[in-house]
């Protein structure tokens, strides 16, 4: 039965946005999720909303329960999910206010649990392809539709945080080709295939990073200025993209059952 996950921060949490909206508190064995779950309809399709540092922003990108979130969306039954993340451009053709339909991603976490298998198994899952390739061809039609500034592709590289990069670290980024930086796709997408759940990330321009030298260094302040100009514009693309949505077959959701190891 199809159910999607809808995972971002401000905006996302609007009652407005479901039908027939109601929160849930859920515990997983990983602990509680980021938020309490926002359960209700987009079109008679049911959706599930989290807040990704919760709904006051108050937990930083290190500390994000995210065996915890994917957990409880997994258990709600979703079956595909959607994550908006506000991201600094590493290329000057991704403007501030562009959304990126990201494909590839480079990790550079270093404290975060990336695994459901921590003990008696071990899942060796597959990221040649982390992104769902289906939801990123919905997406990039229904931006095209709105006419929504877009890009189909991207490399993101997901940092520790809470810090933003050192011009140097942003311009070794941009020397690896990467197209935008974050501090939350991974290990939200490694898990979400662990989890035989379709994943694809809405990638949100906010600024240029730091690389740029005619641009002045990257300040929160500016980051929530623009992610906030485009909120409705993500929620559009949200509502347009979700009716589209069918419970096809995917190798996303195929790759865990040939992964694991161990065990009984």
């Amino acid at each position: 039965m199809l159910k999607i996950g809808l995972i971002g921060g401000s905006g996302l949490d609007n009652p407005a946005i479901l039908k027939e909206a109601k929160d849930i508190d859920v515990l997983t064995p990983y602990g509680k999720p980021s938020s309490p779950l926002k359960i209700g309809k987009i079109q008679s399709i049911d959706v599930v909303l989290l807040a990704r540092h919760g709904r006051n922003h108050s937990i930083m990108p290190s500390k994000v329960n995210n065996q915890a979130n994917i957990w409880a969306l997994k258990e709600q039954g979703c079956t595909h999910i959607f994550a908006s993340t506000a991201c600094g451009s590493l290329n000057e053709e991704i403007k501030p206010g562009d959304f990126v339909f990201v494909d590839q991603f480079i990790d550079r976490t270093t404290k975060r649990k990336q695994t459901l298998y921590e003990e008696g198994k071990v899942c060796h899952i597959s990221m040649a392809e982390p992104f769902c390739p289906k939801l990123r061809a919905i997406l990039t039609s229904a931006a095209t539709e709105l006419k929504l500034s877009h890009h189909p592709r991207g490399i993101v590289v997901t940092i520790e945080g809470p810090r933003f990069s050192t011009r140097a670290e942003s311009s070794l980024f941009r020397s690896w080709n990467a197209d935008v930086i974050n501090m939350s796709t991974v290990p939200e997408v490694v898990l979400a295939r662990e989890a035989g759940i379709c994943y694809a990330a809405v990638a949100m321009s906010t600024d240029y990073d730091c690389w740029r030298s005619a641009t002045e260094r990257v300040t929160w302040e500016e980051v929530l200025k623009v992610f906030h100009q485009n909120v409705e514009k993500v929620i559009q693309l949200f509502l347009h993209t979700i009716p589209n949505i069918s419970d096809w077959p995917c190798q996303c959701r195929e790759d865990v059952k040939t992964a694991i190891m161990g065990g009984v």
